[in-house]
């Protein structure tokens, strides 16, 4: 295997694997909080990576992303999944609009994640350089792209996406249920997206502006 390709393995793991699979415990712990203990039976309110990872979406996917972007030269989006924290909606105080706060969970954890990695950025940069400091660096600039990526990803109108999500729980009842019975296309529409180089041409600029954004708050 190409060394650089396993430098950027390296690089990216960590970022990753935490990246997706905190995402979905957030979700558990918010939907906890407004009465769902269905993930908290099921021992998924974790901080513990290994109680999320699904083989192959949360690690082969990814992996095969980097590598097909690493030999032909280009970043492409980052995709993966971690096995779905179960919430049963029904079982909210109030379903409809702590549905909201549920979906939101997710992403809001990724961007405090793409903040703790642009902290860890910026602390590399600050110090004298040696041997960690450079790994360091660029482990933190994967974290906030990566953690960046799938906020921004996950926040697409589509159900089951957490932004579809949202949208259910904001639009008044009739188009709620209207717009949820997309939920059994999400997949095919974000796969229809990805290969034809749609889903790119919608989220790198906001991922642009998003990490400028994280960069500038900490001057880096």
């Amino acid at each position: 295997m190409d060394s650089d390709l396993i430098r950027t393995i390296a690089i990216y793991a960590l970022p990753v694997i935490f990246a997706i699979t905190l995402h979905e415990a957030a979700h558990g712990y918010v939907a906890r909080h407004f009465g769902d203990l269905t993930a908290h039976a099921q021992g998924r309110i974790s901080l513990n990576p290994l109680r999320h990872i699904d083989p192959f979406g949360t690690i082969v996917v990814p992996l095969l992303i980097l590598a097909a972007s690493k030999l032909a030269g280009f970043g492409g989006i980052m995709f993966g999944w971690a096995k779905p924290v179960p919430v049963n909606f029904a079982a909210l105080r109030n379903p409809k609009r702590n549905m909201l706060w549920v979906a939101a969970a997710g992403p809001a954890a990724n961007l405090v994640m793409a903040l703790g990695w642009a902290l860890l950025l910026k602390l590399a940069l600050s110090l004298p350089d040696n041997d960690f400091t450079l790994p360091m660096a660029s482990m933190g600039e994967a974290g906030v792209a990566v953690n960046v990526m799938l906020m921004l990803l996950n926040l697409l109108p589509i159900p089951p996406l957490d932004g579809g999500r949202i949208a259910i729980s904001l639009l008044p009842h009739r188009l709620a249920w209207r717009f949820s019975r997309v939920e059994p296309f999400g997949f095919t529409i974000l796969l229809l997206l990805l290969v034809t180089n749609l889903l790119g041409a919608i989220l790198y600029p906001a991922l642009r502006a998003s990490e400028s954004l994280i960069y500038s708050l900490f001057q880096i």
